[in-house]
Formats: structure tokens, C-alpha cells, sequence
């Protein structure tokens, strides 16, 4: 275990990904807010067991159903494939940008749109229209909320997307959580509107918590749109755009991105799809002279992915269809019908029966897509959220007991952090309740070595390395050998504690 590593990889940067991240040293722990209070937190079925503090089931839609259509993609995936969350305060602008896009690149007809124009209009609420279009259940269209993590797919020229439309508001952090992990890149979605951004930003907000989130759960690059600049309180004004990215820059360095490398500004309206995919008419902004949101989800480069590698798919779904399927990215490695695998941490061995990305059925998928896959040898009761489909050759860990370095944000109440301590472990597809059962050491922030004390209980801002167990098996890695399946959040009462890497697997 490398205790001499950069603190800031505690914010979770691969070493493909951290390309210049903050000093350590300038490190300000207390600039990441957290919400104050859990607003009525719902009760949660557990993923796979009950925690002590529980929070909102984790949830998934597909914004058009699954289909299987049975025609084989003869030539192969040639486009490269890119996730991408959309994130932000609640009333942001997430979904409404969504389903713009999703107009835009043709995946929706005129028709289509007038029938939501009319349903907003029906519930008073016109300027929702476009957001019907990534909310689909009922409850998200009264309340005007997104609760469940939304899937859609579309193309530009160069890239294939699938957007994963994250919930904004408190409760559902969960959600935001769980599909954030799925994703490569992020969208930040920001409100130019008076008073929005504020309310976003401050403490107890959703962007400076969707932020740090992003960073932990591997999200290296983001694109921070400034959305409703068409409102008659911006009226495109630069002053405010200018406003906000001068606020927001040394927030994200804080929380541990590279802003001149990884994190990109733009101005656009999703609800009139201005500078989205085209680039804006001088008329209206003649100050902007950068790229549309197009242009700019093209551009972006991220590390390239072993398809060679062990074969790592965690399992977000699972549903009956002629079969057993189950839903999730691969994280490593490649997979095609006939390949024997097995279902973790239950060590079923199965076989494959055929893969389905986005709609078509293909021969064989790599990294990074998000796929269906039909297995024989296993029935759908047994199988978990937070399960692991893995190669049968090298098969992933399952513990109950994981050595991890911690960085503290911010305790409930002032609490300390000591031996005993409880929460909810976020890591992968998996929600865990965990408890830390011995402090090994404190590393000194400032030289980033061991303290030679021993360590009894830290507090806010602390980074230590602990023991951590689980009541049952999970599946996880080291962060240094599968970096997607080795970083994790801690939370306890609807709130974001601390965030850490697995540095070390404890034999189960």
C-alpha cells in the first residue's frame, strides 16, 4: 500500500485520468458542502442488505423501452462509445437538455413533442415539455423532479452516447450516485437565472455536492453548461456567465479537478436548444466564440480501455425476457455469445446467451458499453444488484473485509470518526452497510507520510487508512488494479461523509 500516493487520489483519479490535479496542500475539506438535513428521506429496499441508516432505493429507467431487436449488427461497433451524466442542483435544466438533445439528433419526432407541449400545458407547466422526454413516469412529471436515473442513446458524427439523466434533488442522491458511476464524462448542468445559481451553489445545495461526487466516482472530464441564458434575467448577459465560471473555478480545483485539462464552460438553452447543436448566432451572444454542446462532447478524450482485460460487468438490473438478463457497463474485458463467465460473489458459472447493446443485438461488446446480456444457468431471483458477471479464468475478489484510505469531508453533527463507526458504502452497483472496525494509521496532509501515533479517532478533513467490513460478500478491487471498482463514498442520514479507494483486499 502506497501511503506516499498523492492525497488527492482520494478524490479518485486513475493514473490515466489525474492529469494535473491541486496541491494537496491547498486543500480546503471544508469548501465541500453536504446537505444540512435529509429532507423526509424514503425508505430504501436494499440493494443487498439493510442498512443501519437507510437511504432511497436506487433506480433506473429507459427513456424508450428495451427492445430486442433481432438483427445482428453484422459490421460490428465501429463508433466510439461514450457515458454521460447529466448532474446538477434540482430545477437545473437537467432533463429539459436532455431530451433537447435527443430532438435535436432526431431520436424524437415533431409529433412526439406536440403531444408533451399539450400534456405540459394540460398541467400548467409549459416550459416542461422537453423534460417529459427523459421523465417518463408519472410521478416525475407532476412533481417536476427527476427520481430515477434516465437512459437514452444518441449519435453525432464521430461518438455514440448514451446519457444518463441524474436526479438533482437531496433525496435522491443515491440515484445521482449510481448513475454517475456508470459514466466517462459529465455534464454539470448550472441555472443562469437570478437566484438559481445561487442557491445551487451555496451550502446545502446539489452542485457542489455533484461535483465531488463526479470526481470520486471516477467522472475525470466535465462540460459545465450555463443553461437559461435566455431567461429575461440573463438575457445572454456575459457578465453573468462570466460571473458564474469565476465562482465555479476555484471550487472544482478544490475538488480536485484540473480546470485547464479536464473541465470546459459554455453558455446554452435547453429548453430552445440554442448553441447545442449548432453554434449560436452572433445576434443573440455575439460575445461567445466557442463551441456548441455538440461540437464539445465530440472533442473530449478519454483514456483508452483494455478490451483484453479480465472481464468486469457490474450488474445495475436484472429482468425475465426468454431467459435470465442482466444490465450493466463493462467496466474490463470483452464479451460475446457463447462465452462461459461467472455471476459473483455466488460463483455461478453461466453462459452467453446473446448481448445486446443499446437495441441491436451484437456479436461481441468491450469496454465502456452499456449492454444487455441474456445468460443461461442462472435464474433472476439469484441474482443481486451489485453483483459482478466476471471472466471464469481471473474472477473478481469477494470480501466481507477491505483495507481503504479515507478522506473525511464532513461529519454529522461535528462527529468523530473512530473504530465502530457506520454507514452506507457506495461503491460500484453496490449499497452496503459497512462499519469501520480499526483506524490503522493518519497520514499527515501536508507531507503525506504515516503519523507515528497511533490513531484513536480523527475528524473533519483527516485522511487515514482503516479497516472496513461488511456484513455480506461484495465484490470489489483494488483501486491500483481496477480503478472503476475500487473507489467509493461513505454516507450516513442522506449525507456524504468521506471518500476513499480500496488499497487492500482482506481474504474472505
Amino acid at each position: 500500500m502506497d501511503i506516499e500516493e498523492d492525497i488527492r487520489s482520494l478524490q479518485l483519479d486513475s493514473a490515466e485520468e489525474n492529469n494535473g490535479v491541486a496541491n494537496p496542500e491547498e486543500e480546503k475539506p471544508d469548501e465541500v458542502e453536504n446537505e444540512d438535513k435529509m429532507e423526509e428521506d424514503p425508505k430504501e429496499v436494499r440493494t443487498v442488505s439493510q442498512p443501519v441508516n437507510p437511504e432511497p432505493k436506487v433506480k433506473h429507467k429507459e427513456v424508450s423501452a428495451p427492445q430486442d431487436v433481432e438483427v445482428e449488427a453484422e459490421k460490428g461497433i465501429t463508433k466510439r462509445h461514450l457515458n454521460v451524466v447529466f448532474i446538477g442542483h434540482v430545477d437545473a435544466g437537467k432533463s429539459t437538455t436532455g431530451g433537447q438533445i435527443l430532438f435535436l439528433s432526431g431520436q424524437v419526432d415533431d409529433r412526439t413533442i406536440q403531444k408533451y407541449e399539450k400534456e405540459a400545458k394540460d398541467k400548467s407547466r409549459e416550459s416542461w415539455y422537453m423534460a417529459y422526454i427523459m421523465d417518463t413516469n408519472e410521478e416525475e412529471r407532476v412533481k417536476g423532479k427527476t427520481v430515477e436515473v434516465g437512459r437514452a442513446h444518441f449519435e453525432t458524427e464521430t461518438t455514440r452516447f448514451t446519457i444518463l439523466d441524474a436526479p438533482g434533488h437531496k433525496s435522491y442522491v443515491p440515484n445521482m450516485i449510481s448513475g454517475a458511476s456508470q459514466a466517462d464524462i459529465g455534464v454539470l448542468v448550472i441555472s443562469a437565472r437570478k437566484g438559481e445559481f445561487e442557491t445551487g451553489y451555496e451550502k446545502g445545495g446539489q452542485t457542489r455536492e455533484h461535483v465531488m461526487l463526479a470526481k470520486t466516482l471516477g467522472v475525470s472530464k466535465l462540460l459545465i453548461v450555463v443553461n437559461k441564458m435566455d431567461d429575461h434575467t440573463v438575457n445572454w448577459s456575459k457578465e453573468r456567465y462570466d460571473e458564474i465560471e469565476s465562482k465555479m473555478i476555484p471550487f472544482l480545483k478544490s475538488s480536485g479537478y484540473n480546470v485547464k485539462k479536464d473541465v470546459q464552460f459554455l453558455p446554452i438553452s435547453g429548453l430552445i436548444g440554442a448553441n447545442m447543436k449548432t453554434r449560436i448566432d452572433k445576434s443573440i451572444c455575439p460575445w461567445w466564440n466557442g463551441p456548441c454542446l455538440f461540437e464539445a462532447l465530440d472533442a473530449i478524450e478519454i483514456p483508452s480501455r483494455d478490451p483484453k482485460g479480465p472481464f468486469r460487468m457490474p450488474i445495475l438490473d436484472k429482468f425475465k425476457d426468454m431467459g435470465t438478463v442482466v444490465m450493466g457497463k463493462v467496466e474490463s474485458g470483452s464479451v460475446g455469445e457463447g462465452d462461459s463467465l461467472l455471476v459473483m460473489p455466488n460463483k455461478a458459472q453461466v453462459k452467453v446467451v446473446a448481448v445486446y447493446c443499446d437495441d441491436d443485438k451484437v456479436r461481441c461488446a468491450g469496454p465502456g458499453e452499456n449492454l444487455r446480456v441474456r445468460l443461461a444457468g442462472i435464474e433472476e431471483e439469484d441474482i443481486l444488484s451489485g453483483f459482478v458477471l466476471s471472466s471464469v479464468a481471473k474472477p473478481i475478489a469477494a470480501v466481507t473485509e477491505f483495507i481503504a484510505q479515507l478522506q473525511i469531508l464532513e461529519l454529522l453533527d461535528n462527529a468523530i470518526f473512530t473504530a465502530g463507526y457506520k454507514a452506507v458504502l457506495h461503491i460500484h452497483s453496490v449499497v452496503e452497510e459497512c462499519e469501520i472496525v480499526e483506524l490503522i494509521q493518519q497520514i499527515d496532509p501536508k507531507t503525506k507520510k504515516p503519523m507515528k501515533k497511533k490513531v484513536l479517532f480523527v475528524k473533519n478533513g483527516a485522511v487515514v487508512v482503516c479497516r472496513v467490513q461488511v456484513n455480506n460478500l461484495i465484490c470489489i478491487e483494488k483501486f491500483s488494479d481496477f480503478p472503476q471498482l475500487g473507489r467509493f463514498t461513505l454516507r450516513t442520514e442522506g449525507k456524504t461523509v468521506a471518500v476513499g479507494k480500496v488499497t487492500d483486499l482482506c481474504a474472505a
